[in-house]
C-alpha cells in the first residue's frame, strides 16, 4: 500500500501525467457508456443493417453542431410518426365501414439551404380494399402544393423528389428547391416560415388501419453526422473506444509479459535455451512486421483476435528481450537469488517469484507507452482494408471515408472525428507513459 501511495504521490507531481490519467479515464467512461447504451449485438446489427435502421437519416450529412461555425445554416433532419404520437392523427368514421383519416404536422423551416428530400412511409392494414391517400404541403404563404394522390399498399414509400407530379411541376429546378422557394422570387431563395404537411386518407374496411411516418432529410444530422449508407457515425465513434482500448491494452500487456518471461527463462537457464531465444530474436528483428500482418489479413483471417495474436507473437522477440536479458543476468547474481537456491527453491519459483517481479517497475511505463502503437496498428490495418469486417471501429470509419472520397467532396468531419479520437488516445497514454518512465527510472528522475 505504501508503494502505491508513493507512486500516486509521484504521479501527482507531473501535470502531464494528470492530464494523461484524465484522458484515459474519460476514454474508459466512453467505453463503458458505449457497451451499456449500445450492446455489442445491437451495435453490429445496426452497423451492418440496411435501410430499416437508417431510413430517417440523410446521406453524407455533417453533424448538426457544425451549424454553429457557419454563416449559412443548413436544415436539420427529423422524423415524426403517428405510431408514437409525434404526428397528429384524427380518424372519423363515415359509415359503411369507411373512415377518413387526417394526419398533419407543422414544422418551422429557418435554414439557408434546401433539404435533401421529404419522405413518407405508409403502413396500412386491409384485406381487399386498398386505402387511398392525398398528400399536400402548405407553405408559409398559404400555397398548397399537391404532392400525390395514390392508393396505399401495406408498406409503401412516397419520396417527394421522385413523384412524377413534382418532377413535372418543377422541371427546371430540383424538386426541393421548387417546393421550398418563394414562387415570386426568381433567384430561388429558401422560403422561411412554418410549413404544414397534411395527409388525408380513406379506409374502406372496418378493421383497416392507416399510419404514416414523415421523414425530413436535411443536410446535417446528430452529433457525429452520417456516411454514404445513412449510418449514424456515433456508433463507430462510441464503439471504437472499447475496441481501441481493448486491443491496445491486451496486445501490449501480452507482449510485455511474454517478452519478460522469455527473457528471464533465457537468462536463468543459459546454454542452448538462451542461444535459441537470442537466434529467434535476431531473425524476428529483420522480419517485416506490417507486411506479415497484411499477409495474414489477406490470406487467412481479418478477425481482430487473429490480428492481435499475430501482432503479439511478432512483438515478443524484439530488442526488448536483449534489454531484459541484460538486467536479468545482473539480478541472477544477487545475494537473495543465491539464498533462494541454497534453501532449494525450484527454477520456476526463482524465475517467477524473484527475477520477474524485479522488472515490474520497468513494465508499467513500457505497458502504458506501448498501448498507442497497437491502437494505431489496428487503425492502420483498417485503413488498408484489413480491419475486422464486423466491428465498427475508428479505423473502419477512416477507411470508408477515404474510399468514398470524403476529402475531395468536403466531408472533412468524416475523417477528422475518428482521427482526433485516435490522436487523443495516443496523447493520453503517451503523457502518462513518459511520466511513469521518469518516476520508475532513477536516471531520468535525476534529469
Amino acid at each position: 500500500m505504501n508503494t502505491v501511495k508513493n507512486s500516486l504521490k509521484d504521479i501527482s507531481r507531473y501535470p502531464s501525467a494528470i492530464a494523461g490519467v484524465i484522458i484515459i479515464f474519460l476514454l474508459v467512461l466512453l467505453s463503458i457508456y458505449a457497451v451499456i447504451s449500445i450492446p455489442y449485438d445491437k451495435a453490429i446489427t445496426m452497423w451492418r443493417g440496411g435501410e430499416e435502421f437508417w431510413k430517417a437519416n440523410p446521406k453524407f450529412a455533417p453533424p448538426a453542431w457544425s451549424n454553429l461555425f457557419t454563416s449559412k445554416k443548413l436544415p436539420e433532419s427529423f422524423h415524426v410518426d403517428t405510431a408514437d404520437g409525434t404526428m397528429s392523427k384524427v380518424v372519423t368514421s363515415t359509415g359503411d365501414d369507411t373512415s377518413n383519416v387526417t394526419i398533419s404536422y407543422s414544422f418551422n423551416f429557418e435554414a439557408d439551404d434546401y433539404p435533401q428530400d421529404l419522405i413518407i412511409y405508409f403502413t396500412t392494414t386491409f384485406e381487399q380494399k386498398q386505402p387511398f391517400a392525398s398528400v399536400s404541403l402548405f407553405t408559409p404563404t398559404g400555397q398548397e402544393i399537391r404532392v400525390a394522390d395514390t392508393g396505399v399498399a401495406q408498406q409503401q414509400t412516397l419520396r417527394f423528389s421522385q413523384e412524377s407530379r413534382m418532377v413535372n411541376r418543377y422541371s427546371n429546378v430540383p424538386v426541393m428547391t421548387g417546393m421550398f422557394s418563394d414562387p415570386k422570387d426568381p433567384p430561388h431563395a429558401p422560403l422561411k416560415g412554418t410549413y404544414k404537411l397534411v395527409i388525408t386518407g380513406t379506409t374502406f374496411e372496418k378493421d383497416s388501419t392507416f399510419d404514416a411516418e414523415f421523414v425530413f432529410l436535411g443536410q446535417v444530422y446528430g452529433l457525429a453526422g452520417t456516411d454514404m449508407s445513412r449510418r449514424d457515425l456515433m456508433i463507430p465513434l462510441l464503439w471504437g473506444a472499447p475496441v481501441a482500448l481493448g486491443f491496445g491494452l491486451l496486445a501490449s500487456l501480452g507482449t510485455l509479459i511474454l517478452t519478460m518471461i522469455i527473457a528471464a527463462i533465457g537468462a536463468w537457464y543459459g546454454g542452448w535455451v538462451d542461444s535459441l531465444i537470442q537466434r529467434i530474436t535476431e531473425i524476428n528483428l529483420v522480419l517485416p512486421f506490417l507486411p506479415i500482418l497484411i499477409m495474414v489479413g489477406t490470406f487467412f483471417s481479418r478477425s481482430i483476435w487473429i490480428i492481435m495474436g499475430t501482432a503479439v507473437l511478432l512483438n515478443i522477440f524484439t530488442g526488448q528481450i536483449k534489454s531484459y536479458r541484460a538486467i536479468f543476468m545482473q539480478v541472477r547474481e544477487s545475494m537473495y537469488i543465491e539464498a533462494a537456491r541454497a534453501y532449494g527453491a525450484s527454477d520456476l519459483r526463482i524465475i517467477f517469484r524473484y527475477l520477474v517481479p524485479r522488472m515490474i517497475p520497468l513494465l508499467l511505463p513500457g505497458l502504458v507507452s506501448a498501448v498507442p502503437s497497437f491502437v494505431f496498428l489496428e487503425a492502420t490495418l483498417a485503413v488498408l482494408g484489413l480491419g475486422d469486417p464486423v466491428l465498427p471501429t475508428w479505423g473502419k470509419v477512416i477507411d470508408d471515408a477515404y474510399t468514398n472520397g470524403a476529402l475531395y467532396k468536403g466531408y472533412y468531419y468524416w475523417i477528422l472525428e475518428p482521427a482526433v479520437l485516435l490522436m487523443i488516445t495516443g496523447l493520453g497514454f503517451s503523457m502518462l507513459g513518459f511520466a511513469l518512465d521518469r518516476i520508475f527510472n532513477p536516471k531520468l528522475r535525476e534529469m
